[in-house]
């Protein structure tokens, strides 16, 4: 028994480490005194000084950063609505635009990317922000309809019925119990839906425009000709950013409950 524990646990212990590994490498080179080895050479914080001394990068992240919110936003509510709509009405082709969801989740991003930058070329508009928190709300949605879809068929369908013959309306029926129940499920897909447009690469890289630059784009260009320590840096930076909101996502959701 003992045996088979350990077996277990050492399994797990090398899933983990094979996850984390290569982010603590990358934190601990952010303090290496060298630019281009691989070999110790000290500590410093000189690519932390370099990093937030770059106002250029720093402009892109917070484009990034007020794109993922905006984008996110916007994708929760409209998912939201969407997948209401798939639980509580019955309507034809109803099945249909569900199997639609899981196509455009599955769907290659270089397809996406492709085919939104041939829609924007054919309706004449002009890339750059705008195209990209469109492009971004499209490939974010899916992702919260089935993040709160699948908090949906936990229900229990009683309720809305005893809603009914209490008097409620469809109106005080999703603003006084689907709302409140679907908290959860709506700020997990807020933080999806976040994170995707914080971390998208490749459709970004077909609808953007030269007047509006994101830090993935940024960072893809910088380690083109080789990743240097200010990139580790940064990526360590972001890294505690997300620690941080999971973190704070934990204590709300704990709170809520």
């Amino acid at each position: 028994m003992k045996t088979k524990s350990f077996i277990s646990s050492s399994y797990l212990f090398l899933i983990y480490l094979f996850f984390y590994l290569p982010i603590i490498l990358l934190i601990v080179y952010s303090f290496n005194n060298t630019q281009y080895s691989l070999l110790w050479h000290g500590f410093t914080l000189s690519w932390y000084m370099e990093l937030f001394a770059d106002s250029d990068l720093w402009a892109a992240t917070w484009h990034s950063f007020f794109l993922g919110i905006a984008a996110a936003t916007m994708a929760t509510f409209i998912g939201m609505l969407a997948a209401v709509s798939l639980y509580r009405y019955r309507f034809r082709g109803r099945n249909f635009l569900n199997g639609l969801v899981f196509i455009l989740i599955l769907s290659p991003e270089i397809v996406t990317g492709a085919a939104l930058l041939i829609l924007y070329t054919l309706l004449q508009i002009r890339l750059g922000f705008i195209t990209l928190l469109l492009s971004h709300i499209s490939f974010c949605i899916p992702f919260v309809i089935v993040t709160t879809y699948s908090r949906l068929v936990s229900f229990d369908k009683n309720i809305f019925e005893a809603a009914k013959d209490l008097g409620a309306n469809d109106w005080l029926i999703f603003r006084r119990i689907i709302l409140p129940l679907l908290w959860p499920a709506l700020f997990s897909g807020w933080l999806l839906s976040f994170t995707l447009s914080l971390d998208d690469v490749i459709i970004s890289y077909f609808v953007s425009g030269p007047e509006f630059e994101i830090l993935p784009l940024r960072i893809y260009s910088m380690v083109r000709s080789g990743v240097k320590p200010e990139i580790n840096a940064l990526c360590s930076v972001l890294f505690a950013v997300t620690l941080l909101l999971i973190v704070l996502s934990q204590l709300a959701l704990k709170k809520k409950n």
